[in-house]
């Protein structure tokens, strides 16, 4: 391989020429596994522990105080050994979920504590004159450690990385300047995601607040005084459920060249208010074995998922996991936001089995409030611009996110020096 002019060829990778390779056990003073907390231990406030539940991706400490488990405080403090506080290093030393890879993902603690370490979480003591911490849980985060990570890892119901392979792992370490540098400029984009998370939590609450206050009448947009009626969904459109060919595993019934897509709940789930493309396509047997749906209908989920709508903007068929809003007798999009802000609520009524369901009686019987038409129109208008400024928004945070990724990969190998 043919390496640059000022670069070098390492264990780590193609690395500039004067940053040193190091082991994890070269820039830490200790390294503590975490102590195995009884769960009938736990009481309503004390010391928190901290468990895998707040290794987050990207570095980030996810702690709510609501949301973690507590030791009593006696007994907390004979259990030194296992105190955290604010600007320690944990790294993750299994995959409880192995589809969020966080195996050997580092964060910092960002509460000022002491909290207690529990079992399946490490803490590194780093050395401050050898290694920046944000440097450290960055390269955590890199795509050369996240491979070792795994590829070192003992698998079986769950991955386990050991001790060892933790202070055994390699990093490439450029000065402690450079390293201060690199961690400052992914610290600002990290600051800007955060940001943007921020805003558009808050976008979605003052949303869910919107549709609460629109939806009931409880606020009513200006120039509108109409008065509103309380209709039964079955009323206001012919609810039917779908249909399924069988065997459904015969290929028989699909075809990838067909222009009529099927419908799974997957296709539903990844949508928003539109369902632009299915994973799989009917052949014409199939279509004629199912329910056939022309494109800018209103279906909904009565299985599993149960609940979610969705407009369809290209003609599929639907199986008897879901039921569609045929003719309405109301504005699409207003049933839309409607059956959005129940959705929650089907939960409670649906039948339970294996999973989930609802029946049709049960959803033609489900009343509404119901505006004039012109109402129902702006109503759905308003609602979907603030569905627009949110797609806008989360959009912006993913280029964000690809963009740090980005950044990590130049800066964390020096393809892009910053002093």
């Amino acid at each position: 391989m043919e390496v640059m002019a000022g670069y070098k060829a390492t264990d780590v990778g193609v690395i500039p020429i004067d940053w040193d390779v190091g082991t994890v056990a070269d820039v830490v003073t200790s390294f503590q596994n975490g102590f195995a907390f009884a769960s009938h231990g736990y009481v309503k406030s004390g010391m928190p522990i901290v468990t895998m539940a707040q290794i987050g991706l990207d570095g980030v400490f996810n702690f709510q105080s609501e949301a973690v488990n507590y030791w009593p405080l006696k007994a907390a403090s004979a259990l030194a050994a296992f105190h955290l506080v604010g600007g320690d290093i944990i790294v993750a030393m299994t995959d409880v979920t192995p589809q969020k890879n966080l195996i050997g993902r580092m964060v910092q603690v960002t509460e000022e504590g002491p909290l207690l370490l529990n079992q399946r979480v490490g803490l590194l003591r780093i050395s401050a004159e050898k290694v920046d911490p944000y440097f450290l849980r960055a390269i955590s985060n890199s795509s050369g450690w996240r491979t070792y990570a795994r590829a070192v890892a003992s698998l079986g119901v769950q991955a386990n990385i050991s001790t060892t392979d933790i202070l055994s792992g390699k990093l490439p370490l450029p000065s402690l300047q450079e390293q201060r540098a690199i961690a400052a400029a992914l610290s600002d984009v990290d600051a800007l995601i955060a940001g943007l998370e921020k805003m558009i939590a808050k976008k979605r609450d003052l949303k869910q607040a919107a549709m609460q206050q629109l939806l009931t009448g409880q606020t009513r947009l200006p120039g509108f005084s109409g008065e509103w009626v309380e209709a039964c969904l079955g009323d206001l459109a012919r609810i039917q459920r779908g249909a399924s060919p069988r065997p459904i595993e015969s290929p028989v019934w699909f075809d990838d060249t067909s222009s009529v897509g099927w419908v799974r709940i997957s296709d539903v789930t990844s949508a928003g208010m539109y369902l632009t493309e299915t994973q799989q396509r009917l052949s014409p047997l199939g279509i004629q074995h199912s329910r056939p749906v022309e494109r800018g209908n209103l279906i909904m989920s009565i299985c599993a998922t149960v609940g979610r709508p969705v407009i369809t903007e290209i003609d599929v068929c639907i199986h008897d996991g879901f039921v569609v809003f045929d003719k309405p007798q109301a504005d699409k999009h207003f049933l839309y936001y409607v059956l959005k802000w129940i959705e929650p609520n089907w939960s409670k009524q649906g039948q339970t089995g294996s999973q989930m369901n609802l029946n049709t009686p049960l959803i033609n019987g489900t009343k509404i409030m119901l505006p004039p038409t012109d109402e129902q129109k702006a109503i759905a208008s308003a609602l979907s611009e603030m569905d627009a400024d949110l797609t806008a928004q989360e959009s912006r945070l993913a280029k964000t996110r690809d963009l740090k990724q980005g950044m990590m990969q130049e800066l964390l190998t020096g393809r892009i020096r910053l002093v």
